[in-house]
């Protein structure tokens, strides 16, 4: 069986992957598995995984048998990463291999935590779905505005506002409060005039062509 070593730490705690890797190397070498290399990504806050990406794209492409980890949350960073690669390798051949967890997807009982799993991220997405458009409904039915607020039409607005309107009148018209009324308002009246006429250029009396006026006058 080929396999890949994987590690993952995080360069904010400045962790070593040595501890991961040890633990790692002794799994290899009681169970003779064929390792083709060590990986280990040093992942920040921008979530940069390039040896992870390099590794699915092995086992996709059938260069390796499968990845040996030492935990879970070492190899995927959220439930719905780890829940979309879990179902994708338990229906091939493909061997996810987690130390801590004691999971092997070659095996029966491993394929067997990863459906697990899965009816439960199912279950809880279910559950989110559902209490969200209870929330909708009840939001619904108090009367309550729903998505994003409506637009104001500023050029109407400046123009009830110039009438003499005040700001209630005029938030009450786009269905919006006082305080979005007034800082369209400033936002408008503050606004610079696009392209702006060029000022005339200053005049500069010639003082040289006024003495020679004199001079010839004299």
């Amino acid at each position: 069986m080929r396999v890949a070593i994987y590690a993952r730490v995080s360069k904010a705690l400045d962790q070593t992957p040595e501890n991961q890797l040890i633990a790692l190397r002794e799994w290899a070498k009681n169970t003779n598995a064929e390792v083709i290399g060590e990986f280990v990504d040093e992942s920040s806050s921008r979530d940069t995984r390039p040896q992870k990406e390099l590794l699915l794209r092995k086992l996709r492409l059938g260069e390796i048998d499968g990845v040996a980890f030492w935990s879970l949350d070492r190899w995927g960073r959220t439930m719905s990463e780890l829940i979309l690669e879990l179902e994708e390798f338990s229906r091939g051949e493909k061997k996810l291999i987690s130390l801590k967890e004691g999971l092997d997807l070659s095996t029966a009982a491993g394929r067997l935590y990863a459906n697990i799993v899965a009816a439960m991220a199912n279950f809880e997405r279910d559950r989110i779905k559902e209490r969200t458009q209870l929330g909708l409904a009840r939001a619904r039915k108090q009367g309550k505005r729903l998505g994003r607020p409506p637009r104001i039409d500023k050029e109407k607005a400046l123009a009830m506002s110039r009438a003499g309107n005040p700001y209630s009148t005029i938030a009450k018209e786009f269905g919006v409060s006082k305080a979005a009324i007034c800082k369209a308002l400033k936002r408008i009246n503050n606004t610079p005039a696009v392209n702006p006429a060029p000022a005339p250029p200053e005049t500069i009396p010639d003082n040289k062509t006024d003495v020679k006026l004199t001079e010839a006058a004299q």
